[in-house]
């Protein structure tokens, strides 16, 4: 399975966000699956923000204002990618048990 994979572009918002879920006790994989981002960028993000630098670019100036469209886009964004997650994990919960159903019925040749 060898992806190529575009550099992302995240806005400040976005990786607030992602921070925050990291701060709240989610562990930084889960989080990154749940974003669809790499893990290695989401822990980098929390070592910046613990030193106070998330807000900044390479260069040490103030990161670009994200408009409060952008912002929710990133949210919405998120909040999709958790939802697509749980959907999937839905699913195959439904099949498992489905499958352990049809085993157990009578007639069913097994």
């Amino acid at each position: 399975m060898n992806e190529e994979r575009s550099r992302g572009k995240y806005t400040l918002e976005f990786k607030q966000e992602a921070v925050r879920q990291v701060k709240a006790g989610r562990a930084a994989s889960v989080v990154a699956k749940t974003l669809g981002m790499p893990k290695a960028s989401l822990t980098n993000w929390v070592r910046a923000d613990a030193k106070g630098q998330l807000g900044m670019t390479a260069d040490g100036k103030p990161a670009p204002v994200v408009t409060p469209e952008q912002a929710e886009i990133a949210r919405l964004r998120a909040e999709v990618a958790r939802l697509k997650m749980e959907r999937d994990i839905a699913k195959k919960a439904a099949a498992y048990f489905a499958q352990d159903v049809l085993q157990g019925t009578p007639g069913s040749g097994r």
